[in-house]
């Protein structure tokens, strides 16, 4: 019996399209858009659970936008995600023995080190951009812990203001933003502090719960960085300066919190206030996509927590995020924030500045 001779690729699919010119070009589109319904279909309730898993934390994670888990999935199916995804804390004081400010080590002990510790003899920070870890971002070490305070807007309590307009009213030359706040339907204006907040060693705010873990993020008299659990009174007590209070605290004593999963965060922008061992405080801002592009992306606790461990942090605590992520250097807006305006930036209440 003769061979039968196999078809080339090429005129396999040359086949296939004539077929499609023959089809009515509704019945074209009925097809491509069913084929895309399947994929979605697929990518939501499929075996794979990683888009599942990710869609599910990120929209939880956010204070106004549950719904878009909620729309896709039942109670039962997020609260089974969530409990495979998550973080705890360690749970420790932090001790501020281990933090000796100014004893910097003359040799590095690997890139990133040196990244953070060559510079110049008089510069009060230095800029890294994160290219090298696939995120939108930088870290910026600031040498002199005693130069990082916490500053307020003019009308802290009643309106916030952009963190530029906080840097700039108080001569900074570094500004990230600091405390969450109260955001009804995304039309919050950044004066309502979400927790405590701690200046010059009084309290001057004390509202809603955060609900996202930590507790308070500050600087006591000795210029260390304290992440407690304890009270505003006594913190206060125990030499506190200036705090917020927000969370998680990613890094205690040079450990790291334990992650299931994917953490159970998401992918969203982040603020990280971190110091280490030498001293040196650390602002990790992860960029998403700005304000042009629906998707806002980010990253998650784990990759915040592989950045801070590359740069030594041994103690760091998550800010608020999203699209309150600002980065102001200079007086000039650094990053790419996210909110739904020219700028991306958001009016908040507070802001952690570096002064000369």
């Amino acid at each position: 019996m003769a061979k039968r001779k196999l078809k080339s690729p090429k005129k396999i699919v040359k086949q296939i399209m004539l077929k499609f010119k023959s089809f009515p070009i509704i019945v074209i589109i009925c097809f491509i858009l069913d084929i895309g319904a399947i994929s979605c279909l697929l990518l939501a309730y499929g075996p794979y659970s990683g888009f599942r898993d990710w869609l599910i934390t990120t929209a939880m994670k956010t204070m106004n936008h549950k719904y878009l888990a909620r729309t896709l999935y039942s109670e039962d199916m997020i609260n089974k995600v969530l409990a495979n995804n998550y973080l705890k804390e360690i749970e420790e004081d932090v001790n501020l023995d281990d933090i000796v400010i100014g004893n910097e080590e003359t040799t590095y002990s690997s890139i990133y080190d040196e990244q953070i510790l060559k510079r110049d003899k008089d510069a009060l920070y230095k800029v890294i951009d994160l290219k090298d870890f696939d995120v939108n971002g930088y870290i910026v070490a600031v040498y002199n812990p005693a130069n990082v305070k916490l500053a307020l807007s003019t009308q802290f309590g009643v309106v916030g203001e952009r963190v530029r307009t906080i840097s700039k009213n108080n001569d900074a030359i570094v500004a990230i933003n600091a405390s969450g706040f109260e955001d009804p339907n995304e039309q919050g204006n950044g004066g309502r502090a979400l927790g405590t907040v701690i200046k010059d060693g009084k309290i001057v705010w004390q509202g809603q719960s955060t609900g996202w873990g930590g507790g308070l993020i500050g600087f006591n008299n000795d210029n260390k960085l304290v992440l407690t659990r304890e009270s505003a009174t006594t913190a206060i007590a125990n030499g506190m300066r200036d705090a917020v209070d927000f969370g998680p605290f990613l890094i205690i004593n040079g450990k790291a919190a334990y992650t299931k999963g994917n953490g159970g965060s998401g992918e969203h922008p982040r603020t990280v206030i971190a110091q280490r061992q030498d001293g040196i405080v650390l602002f990790l801002i992860i960029d998403g996509n700005g304000n042009k592009v629906g998707y806002r992306g980010g990253a998650s606790y784990i990759k915040m927590i592989e950045i801070l461990e590359k740069y030594k942090a041994y103690n760091a605590a998550n800010l608020d995020g999203g699209a309150s992520t600002t980065l102001v250097i200079e007086n000039k807006l650094y990053n790419n924030p996210c909110a739904y305006n020219e700028t991306g930036e958001r009016w908040q209440p507070n802001a952690w500045i570096v002064t000369k």
